[in-house]
């Protein structure tokens, strides 16, 4: 083969590679699929002076850490007039919108969860906020209107037009007690729907979610949407939680049951699904991990692609601060490991994985941090990265860590990646995307 042969060969591959990859990063974007946290807590932990560092022991804005981590969504909780407590407080409109913008600025979308209570409402309590105590069902009908309006209103007016609306929190028995228990159906119908004309009021694109907890619970979930259908329930997604750690059982023993539900909630009755929360035991790492792996999978296999995404509840939640055991974040102020679910299966491709131990993800990646594993080599590993001519562009030494980060910023291509550890060396190709 001749030198001007061969040029033009490669040329043309390198174009079919680009062309190739603009497709894929059109389908991905078009796909759109929901990589979230619920962040409720971040505001107070801010405020409160907690730190927030990345893989690599950098202090970051916590969103941005996220965001690094693959996480393109977030959701809030609203309280209608809630108290200043450290961690059952917060969360009023007000705050709301402006970590709603923020999240904007950081180009990740916005899902808003109503509560409909001054704080936490789940299975076990649906309180009434205390402004609405004395008032009739009637007038109940219009809190729930306003109030919704309300918030979607002034966020979309702030610029964030939330692209989902969760009408009430794991209303599996119902809300705003007792007028809206499951025991008076017709009563809790017409509460979710002044919710639904609420949010289309504000604007027709925002998707309203119904959510009930227990995802991998079919009876319960077929028992709660064929009386939402008898009554006129009017939604546009069903929202599920799944919590192995609250079912006291492993991920192993229900996720397929977790699976089959959604699919049969797609089926049954012709609604899109998303797991809106998801949490695992931040001890347990890889366990969480391996969970989060699963649930992405069989949300991803949900058919005719109505599988929306997953959210996971408060990962920075970290527990000195919050008490809270289900955070995926390190007393050290790091995410731990376990978030790294939503990196390694957030485009489709699953992380690089050698025999020997070692990894790098995510592979395409967007920039931010490039994040390495060396789960089973020790010593020095120096990686390298080259671009397509064979240009070394980045080169960061590592000893004695089992993980670590580089900082990304390489312009999109293709490039190489070479991990030199002494007893092996490896290169793989890394796409960058925009």
């Amino acid at each position: 083969m001749s030198h001007n042969t061969f040029l033009n060969s490669m040329k043309g591959m390198i174009i079919f590679c680009f062309l190739s990859l603009s497709v894929f990063f059109t389908q991905s974007v078009r796909a759109q699929f929901v990589k979230g946290a619920d962040i409720g807590w971040l505001d107070q932990m801010e405020a409160t002076g907690y730190k927030f560092y990345d893989s690599a022991g950098v202090q970051k804005n916590c969103l941005q850490i996220l965001k690094d981590k693959g996480i393109n969504t977030v959701r809030l909780r609203v309280w209608v007039n809630p108290s200043s407590d450290k961690t059952s407080g917060h969360c009023s409109k007000n705050e709301v919108v402006t970590m709603a913008i923020r999240a904007k600025d950081m180009g990740m979308r916005v899902m808003i969860d109503f509560h409909y209570s001054d704080s936490w409402a789940d299975p076990g309590k649906q309180t009434k906020p205390a402004a609405w105590t004395s008032h009739s069902f009637s007038e109940l009908l219009t809190d729930v209107y306003n109030h919704t309006f309300e918030v979607l209103d002034t966020l979309k007016k702030s610029g964030v037009t939330p692209a989902w609306a969760q009408i009430g929190n794991e209303i599996t028995w119902g809300m705003l007690w007792p007028d809206g228990k499951t025991d008076n159906w017709l009563q809790l119908g017409q509460l979710l729907n002044k919710g639904y004309d609420a949010t289309k009021a504000v604007d027709s694109s925002i998707k309203v979610i119904v959510h009930v907890d227990q995802g991998n619970n079919n009876s319960r979930f077929r028992t709660f949407f064929d009386n939402a259908k008898a009554r006129g329930v009017r939604y546009d997604i069903i929202g599920l939680s799944y919590y192995p750690y609250w079912l006291g059982s492993d991920y192993t023993a229900t996720i397929n049951d977790l699976g089959n539900n959604m699919n049969d909630m797609v089926s049954r009755y012709a609604k899109e699904v998303m797991v809106v929360e998801v949490g695992g035991d931040y001890l347990k790492v890889q366990n969480t991990y391996d969970m989060l792996v699963a649930v992405l999978e069989k949300v991803r296999a949900v058919s005719n692609n109505k599988g929306l995404g997953v959210i996971y509840w408060e990962p920075e939640g970290e527990k000195s601060w919050s008490g809270y055991q289900l955070s995926c974040w390190s007393a050290n102020g790091k995410p731990t490991a376990a978030l790294n679910a939503f990196l390694s299966h957030g485009t489709g491709l699953n992380m690089i994985t050698y025999p020997s131990g070692f990894n790098f993800f995510p592979n395409p990646c967007y920039g931010g941090l490039l994040n390495f594993e060396f789960k089973t080599t020790t010593g020095r590993h120096d990686v390298k990265i080259y671009d397509i001519t064979g240009r070394l562009m980045k080169q960061q030494k590592m000893v004695g860590s089992s993980e670590n980060a580089m900082n990304l910023d390489l312009l999109p291509g293709i490039y190489l990646v070479n991990i030199d550890a002494g007893e092996y060396s490896v290169v793989q190709k890394l796409i960058v995307g925009q």
